[in-house]
């Protein structure tokens, strides 16, 4: 009975932190660049249960112990591009391809941009990344591309971050914020000829974008640069940089209101159900032990 109780509160803690999740997805749905996150939970591993009596034992069976919530996942589709008129406003489009190793040909990605291989081997569509830096001289990646400039020329990202160019070092403009040009590939043009100036957004591609983690204000960070793979942009990418546009959140707002009325809802049968073992163990300490 008691392994019962714990069973149902692991019940009750994993669909809180699910309930959390959609409460943030629900939270960021008009967040420029967000990202939806999807909570992943598990069963603790099974345990054999066996009846002991005069010295032997027989094995009754397995039993499961509950379960946890053990990640969240972020999905990096591509969100909506929203027009803005803003020269400093920027947004991706993207369609990066993988070959299989094997067959040679494009990998097909799933709706979550997750593909499964003849081997088993899960591949993640590649993505691309607007990259900034903080006052530590970190590299982060972000898709929300409205940017602004200070005095100095200084582009600087919503969250107050440098925005690199395609040599790791801070963009600095010396042009009026009026006569910022960006083409397609993300090369800032010269306001006198309309040519690539020589200098470019430093927009990145992690081929591994499941090791990017989560910092809040918009940005991901690579714990490990190396597992991550992340490399700058080349002219073979499927990538478009539009300028005056911005992403819009990526959240599925049906599917995310559904999801918070499931936890709800499987939050309540576990919470009846410790009521249930409650009102037995009370019966059974204040009626059986009278007996």
């Amino acid at each position: 009975m008691i392994r019962g109780l714990y069973t149902a509160a692991a019940g009750m803690v994993t669909q809180q932190r699910r309930h959390d999740t959609a409460t943030q997805n629900i939270a960021n749905l008009n967040t420029t660049g967000y990202k939806q996150v999807d909570s992943v939970s598990h069963a603790f591993p099974d345990v054999m249960i066996s009846a002991m009596s005069r010295g032997t034992t027989q094995a009754v069976g397995r039993i499961n112990t509950g379960v946890f919530a053990e990640q969240s996942i972020s999905q990096y589709l591509q969100g909506d591009l929203i027009e803005s008129g803003k020269p400093v406003d920027f947004a991706l489009s993207t369609d990066l391809q993988v070959q299989d190793p094997v067959t040679g040909d494009n990998i097909i990605f799933d709706g979550s941009g997750k593909s499964v291989t003849a081997q088993g081997e899960v591949i993640y569509r590649p993505q691309a990344f607007f990259t900034v830096q903080d006052n530590e001289g970190n590299n982060l990646y972000t898709r929300n591309g409205s940017f602004t400039i200070d005095a100095t020329g200084q582009v600087l990202s919503a969250g107050g971050f440098k925005v690199l160019d395609a040599n790791g070092n801070p963009l600095l403009l010396t042009d009026p914020q009026d006569n910022l040009k960006v083409d397609g590939q993300g090369n800032l043009l010269d306001p006198a000829t309309g040519l690539p100036s020589g200098t470019r957004l430093g927009i990145s591609v992690v081929n591994k974008p499941q090791e990017l983690v989560r910092d809040g204000n918009g940005v991901f960070h690579a714990d490990d640069l190396q597992a991550a793979d992340i490399r700058y942009t080349n002219a073979n990418d499927n990538m478009q940089v539009h300028q005056g546009y911005l992403e819009n959140s990526n959240v599925d707002p049906t599917l995310v209101t559904v999801d918070l009325n499931a936890a709800y809802r499987a939050y309540e049968a576990n919470q009846k159900v410790i009521q249930f073992y409650d009102s037995s163990l009370q019966k059974a300490v204040t009626e059986v032990g009278r007996v």
